[in-house]
């Protein structure tokens, strides 16, 4: 529980955000385009010390990881300067800019008298309180996709990354002062006990989005009354069906797994369908072994490694029997659990049973199979012949994303702008007396409801 002194910063910080976010509904949608604008010249004036924060932080965080209190896949999220993570956070501000305002959008459209029409517009969600362990470029992430749908935002990085998202709020904030959004509409917050004050107050917040460990999340969902929008594990299969080609098997399981182990878009768990036991499986085992892959395997696919002549590379050091828990680990690494099944129906229910419902691939050359497959598994993501890796916001085309939401209400995968905004009614009289519901229904003297759809794509007002 929060003490009396941060319960009051706290409720301080949620009353400014929904004053902020209340203030920003009358300002024209175009400061919101300046201030994303402004964002990406403050970000670039300061990268090199924004970078050499990042450099502190890494260098903190190696001791913690050497003295193991902190995990080696943390430590990759949080290196800001690895391959093209700059470039790609300061893209994803331009390629959100550029979308459309996803906010005064008319889905529904209908004359329910004369005079008299009801339109469903989207607009904002309101006040997201968004908390977040290690990658730092989730601060300009969520705030540019809360900025350009009209949200505020209250953002908490962990403690491994606090000197970078210090250095990106304050751009942030040096971005906002030059246009007329409030200040206080992206706040950032440092400690546990406002997180935990905050988490109170759905009076203020109305959506909170974790991104980070599964204990991080499930403590979150468990001490809030406040909606929350995420996924506790990646937990992501991919299937080798029995039709499965062999080189489209290697690339897709090879880049599900290789390309960022530590994403919580990464297979970990690799089902082989039994027929394959003696020509793909082999194949595809001996380039994961290649690329320092740790297998942890079931019986059959184990016994079909060890009876190979020559002997499989690495067959003491990298090969290993699986244990029941290994095909409910989010491993993080270089490690993938294998498992053999009999059928795709089984490889269905396995993955139900299973996974995190955050994005699982088939690889096949058959159509039926692939269609029951993305009927068949419940997740938010069933690719064919594609990585798992492919589950971002920022590669569908979102310009980023706040997360990924394994829920089945609101939003579901990676979650761009459309998945930040709700809607309202508004309904608009202009008849000479207005309108009264007395005078409508059924009845002696009344008159009928008309309900007569109408295209409209913003309301006329």
């Amino acid at each position: 529980m929060a003490s009396a002194s941060g319960s009051v910063a706290a409720e301080n910080i949620a009353k400014a955000a929904k004053a902020a976010f209340e203030t920003s509904q009358l300002i024209p949608s175009s400061e919101r385009l300046k201030a994303l604008s402004e964002i990406r010249k403050e970000l670039e004036s300061a990268k090199d010390e924004i970078l050499a924060a990042n450099r502190i932080d890494l260098e903190a965080a190696q001791h913690e990881v050497d003295a193991g209190r902190m995990s080696a896949a943390l430590l990759k999220r949080l290196d800001f300067g690895k391959g093209d993570k700059w470039e790609a956070m300061l893209q994803g501000v331009t390629d959100v800019a550029d979308l459309p305002d996803p906010t005064g959008n008319v889905s529904y459209a209908s004359e329910l008298d004369d005079d008299l029409k009801l339109y469903r517009v989207s607009c904002p969600i309101g006040v997201l309180l968004v908390i977040f362990e290690a990658r730092p470029e989730v601060v300009v992430n969520i705030a540019t996709l809360a900025v350009k749908s009209g949200n505020a935002a209250i953002l908490k990085g962990g403690k491994e990354s606090n000197e970078t998202t210090q250095l990106l709020s304050k751009a942030i904030q040096a971005a906002l002062s030059k246009t007329s959004l409030p200040g206080t509409y992206i706040q950032a917050i440092q400690t546990r006990a406002e997180v935990s004050a905050l988490l109170e107050l759905d009076q203020y917040i109305d959506l909170v989005i974790p991104r980070g460990s599964n204990s991080l999340v499930r403590n979150i969902q468990n001490n809030t009354r406040i909606p929350v929008m995420g996924h506790a594990d990646g937990l992501c299969s991919v299937y080798l069906d029995e039709s499965a080609d062999l080189e489209k098997a290697l690339r897709v399981v090879l880049d599900s797994k290789i390309d960022y182990p530590a994403a919580c878009n990464a297979a970990e768990t690799l089902i082989v369908h039994d027929s394959l036991l003696s020509t793909v499986w082999p194949a595809v085992a001996k380039a994961l072994l290649a690329a320092d892959v740790q297998l942890l395997c079931d019986p059959p696919t184990l016994s079909a490694l060890t009876s190979l002549s020559p002997a499989t590379p690495n067959l003491t050091t990298h090969i290993h029997p699986s244990t029941p828990t290994a095909y409910t680990t989010e491993h993080l690494s270089l490690t993938l659990s294998v498992l053999t099944l009999p059928s795709l129906a089984a490889a269905i229910q396995h993955i139900n049973a299973h996974s995190s419902h955050h994005t699982d691939c088939i690889v096949t050359e058959a159509r039926e199979a692939a269609a029951q497959f993305c009927r068949g598994v419940d997740s938010a993501g069933t690719f064919v012949n594609a990585s798992t890796r492919f589950a971002d916001g920022f590669r569908y085309g979102f310009g980023t994303e706040v997360g990924i939401s394994t829920g089945r209400i609101h939003a579901r995968g990676p979650v761009g702008l459309e998945g930040l905004v709700t809607y309202k009614y508004v309904l608009q009289g202009t008849g000479a007396q207005g309108h009264v519901v007395g005078e409508l229904g059924v009845g002696e003297g009344k008159r009928q409801y008309k309900h007569r759809k109408f295209d409209a794509s913003v309301v006329p007002f």
